[in-house]
């Protein structure tokens, strides 16, 4: 009687079960692949995403204080006893980066940066045939009526880079920031408005070595006349020629070029097929890595410098 009903069970045979498994696995083969794909595209993007947002954040910071570059602080007749206009002492043109008032000053090619502006020993570089990175030095008048003190202020911030990784596997730069005070204050709130002063960085207001960006290939800036041609050499102190192209900025190109934080591409590229990093007027660099670069350039106009050397 058993054997009667066990004819007419049904079952799947060796092949069949093979067969299925050979499909399932195929099916499974080409969602892993989608969801791979998927995956690495929506990490490109992200990454992307992410250099573009740090970007723009140090690109406003940049453009803000370029703008302010120069600028200087006008109370007019007041009745708080204060001067109508800013009576701290200006040092322009023929002194040290260490004391200059002027409102815009670049140092090529110089990594690192001291509150005294003195590196007796530069920063090394991770390759010495980079030209990482500009630093810009950018003085703006500020007023506080609170102060009785001192109620014109006047700052310096300066932007620079620093090698990071050094020795390690992800060698790179990063961009910081310092912010100094020029401080002329008198002794008591009647007293006698004095007539000079000092750069200190104790100051509230004050900081050193401050991280804004990471994860940077170079930063460049250039100065431009009115006529929108290139300033050469760059507006500085240090020099006869530099003196005398401190005044004539009319704008600032900003370029710089990011790195992704982690592997962009999936492959290192081949000889010869090296990925290149452009829109600066040094040497064009190339790349064989997996990281993705992308540079930034953008034009910021001065508002506050005028031929004559005030501000």
């Amino acid at each position: 009687m058993k054997k009667k009903y066990l004819k007419h069970i049904s079952g799947l045979t060796l092949i069949e079960i093979m067969i299925g498994i050979v499909v399932s696995s195929l099916m499974m083969a080409a969602m892993y692949t989608t969801y791979s794909i998927v995956n690495t595209t929506y990490s490109q993007v992200t990454n992307k995403a992410q250099i573009s947002r740090s970007s723009r954040d140090l690109i406003e910071l940049l453009i803000r204080d370029v703008r302010m570059s120069g600028f200087k602080y006008y109370l007019g007749k007041n009745t708080m006893g204060y001067p109508e206009q800013s009576y701290l002492q200006f040092k322009g043109g023929a002194t040290t980066i260490k004391d200059s008032h002027d409102p815009i000053v670049i140092v090529p090619n110089s990594l690192g940066h001291s509150i005294g502006d003195t590196v007796p020993n530069p920063t090394p570089k991770h390759d010495v045939s980079d030209l990482c990175c500009d630093k810009i030095h950018i003085v703006f008048d500020d007023f506080d009526h609170i102060d009785k003190r001192q109620p014109y202020n006047r700052y310096k911030v300066t932007y620079y880079a620093r090698p990071v990784g050094v020795g390690g596997e992800d060698p790179r730069y990063a961009i910081y920031k310092s912010k100094i005070s020029w401080e002329q204050r008198r002794g008591s709130d009647t007293g006698d408005w004095p007539a000079t002063g000092e750069w200190v960085a104790d100051c509230s207001e004050c900081y050193h070595d401050q991280l804004v960006r990471d994860y940077v290939e170079d930063m460049e800036f250039i100065a431009l006349d009115r006529e929108g041609r290139r300033l050469t050499p760059s507006p500085s102190p240090t020099s006869p020629e530099g003196r005398n192209n401190l005044y004539k900025i009319r704008s600032v190109d900003i370029k710089i070029a990011f790195r992704s934080e982690n592997e962009f591409y999936r492959f290192d590229a081949r000889q010869g097929k090296e990925r290149p990093l452009s829109g600066f007027a040094r040497t064009i660099k190339r790349y064989s890595d997996r990281y993705l670069r992308d540079t930034v350039v953008i034009s910021v106009y001065t508002r506050n410098i005028l031929d004559d050397g005030l501000f």
